[in-house]
């Protein structure tokens, strides 16, 4: 069977592959230009903002005629993805897989800052799309010059796209959240554990209490804390394949 036809047609169109002609008028934008209308609905109003009506009236078109590009949300999700992240920087061939890596990890987590409802979006497989491959092959390059297997490879890079989205998801609603609430909300919850947090049952949560904690804090060193932490594993595992 033609590989072609297998595609869907939202990916055929995005890689510029040759699908099916349809009848009626010749297209009046390209798939960025809806890409770029669904992302504008979502950064003012979260992923629950974007409807097929709504991108096709903020275009200017009947919502059947945004049918003949997308043919459902998925696809249109698939759009969106792809054009709100755009291409990874370049880092130089000559840098460690570490900086390498560290680098990707950065403008990814800059990317889910600047349209975190991405983090919204269902993941139902892979990425297949040309940005999204780009983003890929980036990640799984940054190891190169290493020992690591290809499955290696693809299983760091996971771990630290993993890493990436799961601190950003949990620090989304501190970002938008003035400094003088965030600090108020740690102290509130501090007060609330030494309430519920009996010594003799949470031995080791009350112990901690005793030093100065901010649990709701943004601070970027968390970031490089944990992002470090998966790279010293990373790194264990290099030791191991050359030895």
């Amino acid at each position: 069977m033609d590989e072609q036809v297998e595609l869907p047609r939202v990916l055929q169109q995005l890689w510029g592959i040759e699908g099916p002609a349809r009848p009626g008028p010749k297209p009046a934008f390209q798939l960025a230009d809806i890409g770029r209308a669904a992302i504008k609905l979502a950064d003012a109003g979260g992923l629950s903002a974007v409807s097929m009506s709504k991108v096709a009236a903020e275009l200017g078109v009947t919502t059947m005629a945004l049918y003949r590009y997308v043919e459902a949300k998925d696809d249109l999700y698939v759009v969106m993805l792809d054009e709100a992240f755009g291409v990874p920087p370049e880092v130089s061939d000559t840098a460690g897989w570490r900086e390498r890596i560290t680098s990707w990890a950065e403008a990814f987590q800059v990317a889910l800052q600047r349209h975190p409802w991405i983090l919204q979006v269902p993941v139902t497989e892979p990425p297949l799309s040309p940005n999204q491959l780009v983003w890929m092959e980036h990640g799984l390059r940054a190891f190169e010059g290493t020992p690591l297997t290809p499955t290696d490879r693809m299983s760091a890079m996971l771990l630290v796209n993993i890493y990436v989205r799961g601190t950003t998801g949990l620090s989304a609603n501190l970002l938008s959240m003035p400094s003088d609430e965030a600090a108020a909300a740690s102290e509130r919850y501090t007060r609330r554990l030494r309430m519920l947090a009996d010594p003799e049952r949470f031995p080791t949560i009350t112990a901690g209490l005793d030093e100065p904690q901010d649990y709701l804090d943004n601070d970027p060193s968390e970031f490089y804390f944990g992002l470090t932490t998966v790279l010293d594993g990373v790194q264990t595992l290099i030791t191991r394949r050359t030895g």
